[in-house]
C-alpha cells in the first residue's frame, strides 16, 4: 500500500530524532493512506515554518502488520481505550514513552477531536460524553512508525 506523509520539504531519510514527543501515538513517524490529507498537513507545515508543502510518498507491505517480530497496535474506532492511549502519549508532564509499539494504526487526533479531548481533560464532558461527541467526527486513519525496525519498512517512492 501507499503511504504519505507531509511536510514543508522532502525528506529524504526518516530520522526518528526530529519527530516531536506528545503527539498522539507519541514520537515517531506518522502517515496516511489519504493523500489529501497528507497535503493538509504538509500546508499546515508550511503556514508554520515556511517552505513549500510536499507530500512525500512511501511503500508499505500491510502484510508486515502481522508479523510476530513486531509489536503492532491497531484501534479500529474512537474508543475509550484509544481516547486513553492517545491522552497518555499527549501528556506534556513527561517526554518518557508510554509504550512499547513499533507501529501503530488508528483514528487521527485531528483539530475537531482535539478539540473534544482538550474538553474532556478539562472535565467539562466524561469519557463516555467524550466517545459519543467523536462518533460524529469523519474518521482519518493514521500510521505511527516508532522504531528504527518499522522505519525500516517503509520505502520510499
Amino acid at each position: 500500500m501507499k503511504l504519505y506523509h507531509g511536510s514543508n520539504m522532502e525528506i529524504e531519510r526518516i530520522d526518528l530524532q526530529k519527530s516531536r514527543p506528545n503527539k498522539d501515538s507519541g514520537q515517531g513517524f506518522y502517515l496516511t493512506a489519504d493523500r489529501a490529507q497528507a497535503l493538509r498537513m504538509g500546508e499546515q507545515k508550511v503556514r508554520q515554518n515556511g517552505g513549500r508543502p510536499v507530500v512525500n510518498v512511501y511503500e508499505f507491505d500491510e502484510k508486515c502488520l502481522n508479523d510476530e517480530r513486531l509489536k503492532v497496535k491497531t484501534f479500529d474506532a474512537y474508543t475509550e481505550e484509544w481516547a486513553r492511549f492517545i491522552l497518555a502519549n499527549r501528556d506534556r508532564r513527561t517526554q518518557e514513552r508510554v509504550h512499547e509499539y513499533d507501529i501503530v494504526v488508528g483514528p487521527i487526533a485531528d483539530d475537531q477531536v482535539g478539540l473534544q479531548l482538550f474538553r474532556y481533560m478539562r472535565h467539562y464532558i466524561d469519557l463516555r460524553t467524550l466517545i459519543e461527541n467523536l462518533k460524529f467526527v469523519r474518521l482519518t486513519i493514521q500510521y505511527y512508525f516508532g522504531t528504527e525496525r518499522a522505519v525500516q519498512l517503509l520505502k520510499k517512492l
